[in-house]
């Protein structure tokens, strides 16, 4: 665990502690056998996905009010009305196309867009669901026979992208911000140095190396003038995953939903500590070393970096813009006039989760919406206020 004191933090119970200690302990193991450090993506790695052990693949439950964070779609199924209004004109005018969800969650989203889609007319000919936990695997089924039993069918899921590129729609929501980065710092001389892991005897620390070739032509690839001292992250391993997704994808679009910034803003000089935060029974701090295995891991997105990753695979950026204007071009507005303002109580909560999905102080401007696109010749209406500009 931590050095770092977290005083407000919820404390684990006996069980969790365990969990934690059998994480830190093979932790312990790939530190000791890389000359006593881990680089920090090596860290949030197994921190993240280490079998049976880290955070998202273990039994442990992450999402809604019982766990750490709550997602949008499981806060209101207008969430995935909107991914489906975009979904269906894609599938109309690709016949026989699929749909394939990275991360699932507890499959939320999966049921509301399959439902909508029904009612639209436009089902995919297969969802796909790309889930590497055991755990959430069973509670997406669950969810799903709960929701849409006659759609099972139609459901499968796989361990890997599939082996022939697809047609039709991918859809990651919040998977970019789970991917380990690495973390690195402008000293007050301005020397560039890697932030790594290392452990004390009471815990694990930040050390610093010297950075390495990569991580240098990283950070000057930036194009930017840090100031120092600064810390941040950079995904190493986001061109290679945008790649794969190009390969898989014959015709189509991707929409990748998360929270970051253009590059200028991710990277601006007031945000010197970084983006990286953690996550734990709704409580979010800095602390990525308190009990790991029990706490979420994430960092913002680049989105500027997204976009370049896409074109040098071959995907063209078909749109950039915030979760707001895209729930509302998809049309939130009208969704919402279908309920009746007589029914008080479901009003008002049909307008607290807008609130929290469109506001610019809740997820309306954090929260990014970008499109993908490979030989797809059609208008799409969730990017009618397009921001590419921005990136």
């Amino acid at each position: 665990m931590s050095l770092t004191a977290q005083p407000t933090l919820p404390s684990p119970g006996a069980e969790e502690q365990a969990h934690s200690q059998q994480l830190c302990a093979l932790l312990n193991q790939h530190m000791a056998a890389r000359g006593g450090t881990l680089s920090f993506a090596e860290y949030m790695h197994e921190a993240l996905y280490a079998p049976g052990l880290g955070y998202y693949s273990a039994g442990l439950r992450k999402l809604g009010a019982q766990g750490d964070f709550i997602t949008a779609p499981e806060l209101s199924p207008l969430f995935a009305y909107g991914l489906a209004r975009q979904a269906a004109a894609v599938l109309a005018a690709l016949p026989d196309g699929v749909i394939l969800e990275f991360g699932a969650g507890s499959g939320k989203l999966a049921a509301d867009l399959l439902a909508e889609l029904e009612r639209l007319g436009q089902l995919p000919s297969q969802y796909w669901i790309l889930e590497i936990s055991p755990d959430l695997r069973q509670r997406q089924r669950e969810t799903l026979q709960r929701q849409v039993p006659h759609l099972l069918s139609r459901i499968d899921w796989l361990e890997r992208l599939p082996d022939v590129p697809l047609t039709g729609v991918i859809v990651a929501n919040e998977v970019l911000d789970a991917m380990p980065v690495q973390c690195f710092t402008v000293d007050a001389d301005g020397q560039l140095w890697e932030r790594r892991v290392t452990r004390q005897e009471r815990g694990y620390v930040w050390c610093q190396m010297p950075a390495h070739l990569a991580l240098q032509q990283a950070v000057a690839h930036l194009a930017l003038a840090l100031p120092a001292p600064y810390h941040s992250e950079l995904n190493p391993a986001l061109a290679a995953w945008i790649q794969a997704l190009s390969d898989s994808l014959a015709a189509g679009l991707v929409l990748l939903i998360d929270y970051g910034f253009p590059r200028r803003e991710y990277y601006h000089p007031q945000r010197d500590q970084g983006t990286l935060m953690c996550h734990y029974r709704h409580h979010a701090h800095g602390d990525p070393f308190w009990y790991p295995g029990l706490q979420d891991l994430t960092a913002h997105v680049d989105f500027t970096a997204v976009a370049e990753a896409a074109v040098t695979a071959g995907l063209q950026v078909a749109g950039y813009t915030t979760q707001a204007y895209f729930l509302l071009d998809t049309g939130l507005q009208e969704r919402l006039s279908h309920g009746d303002p007589e029914d008080y109580a479901s009003h008002l909560q049909f307008s607290q989760q807008v609130q929290k999905l469109i506001m610019p102080h809740e997820m309306g401007e954090l929260f990014k919406v970008m499109g993908l696109s490979r030989h797809l010749e059609i208008p799409l209406c969730g990017f009618s206020h397009d921001q590419c500009h921005r990136l």
